[in-house]
């Protein structure tokens, strides 16, 4: 069975070398215990734990599945166990505030953690990353009972949390829900209704499952206005904080899944069942926002960690594997054959795979940068702060997103390929992994929603095309500032001549708009994978800059490791950037050549 193997080399590579993250720890209060000595045990600790525990769970747990009894789940084999040496190693704690028992860390060492442990087995950490997101909201939006009751036993591990909003006759479109919440006269609620697709909805792994529900009361206003948010818990808290009565809430059943079958998706019942209101009412949707792009940033995982695997278990693969005869001539004379990884278009493939997991990660660690600044600003109630960074995280939210799992995808299928038929076959878990991977452009919003989100309501509504400007301006002075070194000089152009072009299509769009509202659906898509492929760019030209200036001055790691990152770099600016002029004719395309044709005439059968 393969295995993984943390990629630590180039964690550190972009957390010392590229980002300084051990300078921008140091401007932050939570930082103070992030030295660089702590960070670099952390991951290697963390590393251990993910190659050594969750690792040989990914394949079992995918043919075993989970199971449903009497309203109760059962995960497979071994995961208790695992989830057992997490919670005693800390790491659902590692970034919570330490009134709460976390180890107060920054928020980004979060990401961190989640990265290498989804990378190495995506539906184990899925069941702690749904609590991460519970508990972000019940911090920011719950009252200080609330937070007394809940926080303590979820940065411990011990209870679980979960988010439900979706219901079987809305998905996106949540001004559709139907679940009803009932005030008592206690104050509790009592709340109905059915959820469906929901993520570590019932598990054996907590003692308690706290539930975050979006409901409407009597007589809300229709539509996302009329929605209010809820804390229901599986076991109702006694008032010492330990688990009471079970509450009016089941799993119905488990969803029948392409893949993440090791993760409980779940039909959740709510039959009036006792909840608490959590933030204002009729506010619910702008609270849930905060779980949402925690979810999403976490998502955004889901593109670089399954890009980063398949790209080990092929690279083992092509280099092992011998098939006919380089073309330019034999380069293993005394085997059969030449080794895959000898043949161009296998290292078209493989190259792919590496520019996207390393391109991928440093968007991640970029952004992740935001949002501690973000976190603190929230934790420190300045309130201006958190909306400074809030504003610039959310407008990389959707590319992160969106882009990122799309090619994500690409990835893992490209894995497939360089297996051939073998990565059909389950034995090599490369087929697993597409399967897993599938999931990441639906679940948190469609790659088509992401792409509304970006254009429609960051750049066009929201910011006048503002958020394009400023983070052009930030590529823009990066470029500038690198157009004399002969070894990163073409990137830098690119990327001057691609800032121009984005400031130009966001206007040319803007300008359509006003004539025909369609073209901000229809542009959206192309519009959101142009624009990451340009921030890919961006993070590529940052990695070959760092390594250009190791190689004249000294760094962490060989002088092979820093060649290897500009030549990876020149692949994908030669490779994988001009995919976004396509982009960039697409969404200038008019909306007509979508719409003209009936939707009666969409197809002649019989």
């Amino acid at each position: 069975m393969p295995v993984y193997k943390a990629p630590l080399r180039d964690m550190k590579f972009l957390l010392n070398e590229v980002f300084d993250y051990p300078k921008h720890y140091a401007t932050l209060a939570s930082g103070e215990n992030a030295t660089p000595d702590i960070v670099d045990a952390i991951l290697t600790e963390c590393a251990r734990f993910s190659e050594e525990q969750l690792s040989p769970l990914y394949q079992p747990g995918d043919e075993e599945g989970c199971t449903l009894k009497d309203g109760e789940v059962t995960t497979p084999k071994g995961y208790k166990e695992a989830y057992d040496h997490y919670v005693m190693g800390g790491w659902q704690g590692l970034s919570a505030p330490e009134e709460y028992g976390g180890q107060g860390l920054p928020a980004s060492m979060g990401l961190l953690k989640q990265e290498m442990m989804g990378t190495a087995n995506w539906s184990f950490s899925m069941y702690p990353g749904l609590s991460m997101g519970a508990m972000n909201t019940i911090f920011l939006h719950g009252s200080d009972d609330q937070k007394d009751t809940y926080l303590l036993p979820m940065t411990e591990g011990r209870w679980a949390g979960t988010m439900c909003l979706t219901e079987p006759q809305c998905g996106t479109d949540l001004g559709q829900v139907k679940t009803k919440a009932e005030p008592q006269a206690d104050g509790s609620y009592k709340v109905t209704g059915t959820k469906i697709f929901i993520s570590s909805g019932d598990h054996d792994l907590t003692e308690n499952i706290i539930h975050i529900v979006l409901a409407r009361l009597p007589g809300a206003p229709k539509g996302t206005r009329g929605i209010s948010l809820f804390i229901v818990p599986k076991f109702v808290p006694t008032a010492e904080g330990g688990v009471g009565e079970r509450n009016a809430v089941v799993c119905g059943s488990l969803e029948k899944k392409m893949g993440i079958k090791a993760s409980a998706t779940c039909v959740m019942n709510f039959d009036d069942a006792t909840g608490y209101l959590i933030g204002p009412e009729n506010e619910g949707l702008e609270c849930m926002f905060t779980f949402m792009n925690t979810a999403r940033i976490g998502t955004a995982i889901q593109g670089v960690g399954p890009a980063e695997l398949s790209y080990q278990w092929a690279l083992d693969y092509a280099k092992e594997r011998r098939s006919m005869r380089a073309l330019s001539g034999k380069k293993d004379p005394e085997q059969v054959a030449d080794s895959l990884i000898h043949h161009a278009d296998v290292r078209r493939m493989l190259l792919t795979q590496k520019a996207i997991a390393e391109g991928g990660r440093a968007m991640l660690y970029d952004a992740a940068r935001l949002a501690d600044h973000m976190v603190e600003g929230h934790s420190a109630g300045d309130a201006e702060k958190a909306a400074k960074y809030d504003d610039k995280l959310g407008f990389l939210t959707p590319i992160l997103k969106g882009f990122l799992t799309e090619l994500g995808n690409e990835a893992a299928n490209l894995g497939m390929q360089v297996f051939g038929g073998h990565g059909y076959i389950r034995e090599h878990g490369m087929e697993q992994i597409a399967r897993d991977t599938r999931i990441a452009t639906l679940y948190e919003g469609t790659t088509g929603i992401q792409a509304l989100d970006l254009l429609g309501r960051k750049v066009l509504l929201t910011t006048k095309g503002g958020a394009v400007r400023e983070f052009t301006a930030r590529i823009a002075n990066f470029a500038r500032k690198h157009l004399t070194d002969s070894r990163v000089r073409p990137f830098a152009v690119e990327l001057l001549k691609l800032t121009a072009q984005w400031n130009l299509l966001t206007l040319r769009i803007m300008f359509a708009a006003r004539k025909d509202r369609d073209v901000v659906s229809s542009a959206s898509y192309d519009f959101l994978m142009y624009s990451g492929y340009v921030t890919m760019a961006y993070m590529w030209l940052r990695q070959a800059v760092a390594a250009a200036d190791r190689l004249d001055n000294g760094g962490d790691d060989s002088e092979a490791f820093y060649n290897a990152k500009l030549a990876t770099a020149e692949f994908y600016f030669e490779r994988l950037l001009p995919r976004a002029q396509t982009h960039a004719t697409s969404m200038l395309s008019p909306s007509r050549n979508l719409m003209q044709i009936d939707p009666e005439n969409m197809a002649f059968t019989g």
